[in-house]
């Protein structure tokens, strides 16, 4: 089923003052173009610095996640990306006129409404997701940090929060698929104990905290000269504590409401892995370090997967066997290379050819030491990147295909008979008129034999 990628129609605005350095600010989301990803653009500063939200970028996670980018910074930025993945946006620029996203209530819940204001639509490319298909353990033993992420067919996240606090518990929370973020977790609000703002005062964090933006939690009932001291570091009204509980005696917006936020900050944290995920992720006492260790992994394993050859399982029926590829390629015995497609989509195709001694050209290359030449190599990955091509015009039959140009070509690993070929191309630029510009791989088991970029063009002939 198609599942296009997605920005927002409108450009719209919001604005506020920044949890840490209490400054005004005003976001900006616009609509962006198939394949930008999120990035954030400083215009405040000269040159207007574009900063991607990537995992590579984080330089910050002492209480918000903060990333660096051609000299600029921005601070917070959680909040903002968990609502736009939680509305399923992949592609945005957000404009910032400060360096802090502005807190708002504490959640995601104002961010997620000006995107809704916006409306989503659907783009040309289809969504480029990571499918989760091996296990992958994480663990910070100094924080106490336990992440586990498995198969799953959609995202899904479960958490679990427990800071040894009678107030809070022992604390679950779970999305069970991306279409509960917005009435499930966007608007659960960030939390801190009151025994934490005496530090994080100190250190000029919180300058735009309030009552209103945060969840304030009393665990251990404090001197009243140290809550004085607090609300003056503050530069707020002094407050008198009789009880334990929530301090501004705010209504939770569910029981588990801290659990839930957690959740919301690791989806912001997640999102700058810079894919959308199809797996499990099971989290144990998450926070902004723990989440961007852990994406910083997820973004490696992935790094690491686009070098394996993709998966062949022989009991799935191809998308195309040899009588549908024959049907669309001009080619037969003995130059027709492919024997079946099993992955297709818009901007890739995997196809299989399976080598035999029968081969005519085994008879002289070589006699004794038989060696499929790299040229035909060639020839079989630019017939599976014909069927790509001709995938994308209505009565493929009536088409050619013609090479234009062959570059940077690397045979790396002889074939040999009884070798399986595995074919996978990628588009490096979209097609335009009937031109495509592919990269090839040819794997035999887990070895590259060939790789290069084929640059080819379709030709209407009847």
């Amino acid at each position: 089923m198609s599942d296009k990628q997605k920005t927002i129609k409108n450009e719209v605005s919001v604005s506020g003052v920044g949890l840490h350095t209490g400054e005004k600010v005003t976001l900006t989301f616009k609509p962006a173009p198939d394949n930008h990803g999120y990035k954030f653009q400083r215009i405040d500063l000269e040159g207007k610095p574009i900063i991607n939200a990537d995992v590579d970028n984080v330089v910050d996670t002492s209480r918000g996640t903060t990333l660096e980018q051609n000299g600029a910074r921005v601070y917070t930025t959680e909040h903002a990306l968990a609502a736009v993945y939680g509305l399923g946006i992949d592609n945005i620029l957000i404009e910032l006129d400060g360096k802090e996203i502005p807190i708002m209530d504490g959640s995601s819940r104002y961010f997620v409404e000006a995107l809704l204001k916006a409306e989503t639509v659907e783009q040309t490319e289809e969504k480029n997701y990571y499918v989760v298909t091996e296990n992958l353990a994480f663990e910070d033993v100094e924080k106490g940090t336990e992440m586990l992420m498995v198969p799953q067919d959609e995202f899904r996240l479960t958490v679990m929060v427990d800071y040894n606090s009678k107030i809070l518990g022992t604390q679950h929370a779970h999305m069970y698929h991306i279409g509960e973020f917005v009435k499930e977790i966007s608007d659960c609000r960030t939390f801190v104990f009151l025994r934490e703002l005496e530090v994080l005062a100190k250190h000029g964090l919180i300058k735009g905290g309030d009552l209103d933006n945060a969840i304030v939690l009393v665990d251990q009932i404090l001197p009243q000269e140290k809550i004085d001291e607090i609300a003056d570091l503050l530069g707020k009204p002094k407050m008198e504590i009789k009880e334990a509980g929530v301090l501004n005696n705010l209504e939770l917006h569910f029981q588990n409401e801290p659990a839930r936020h957690k959740l919301l900050d690791m989806v912001g944290d997640l999102a700058l892995v810079g894919r959308p995920i199809k797996g499990h992720i099971l989290a144990a006492r998450p926070g902004h370090k723990g989440n961007t260790d852990f994406a910083k992994l997820i973004k490696k394993r992935i790094k690491e997967e686009t070098k394996k050859p993709p998966f062949y399982d022989q009991n799935q029926p191809p998308v195309f066997n040899i009588e549908e590829i024959q049907k669309m390629l001009p080619h037969r015995y003995p130059f027709l290379l492919v024997d079946k497609i099993i992955e297709l989509s818009d901007n890739h195709v995997v196809g299989v050819k399976n080598v035999t001694m029968n081969e005519d050209y085994f008879q002289g290359h070589f006699p004794g030491s038989p060696v499929m030449p790299g040229v035909l190599q060639i020839e079989a990955m630019a017939q599976t990147g014909g069927i790509l091509v001709l995938n994308s015009v209505p009565d493929p039959e009536n088409y050619l295909t013609y090479f234009m140009k062959i570059d940077n070509v690397k045979f790396k690993n002889k074939v040999v008979p009884g070798d399986t070929l595995i074919f996978k191309l990628e588009l490096l630029s979209p097609i335009r008129r009937g031109i495509c510009h592919m990269k090839g791989t040819t794997y035999v088991g887990d070895k590259i034999a060939t790789e290069g970029e084929l640059m080819a063009q379709i030709v209407k002939v009847k």
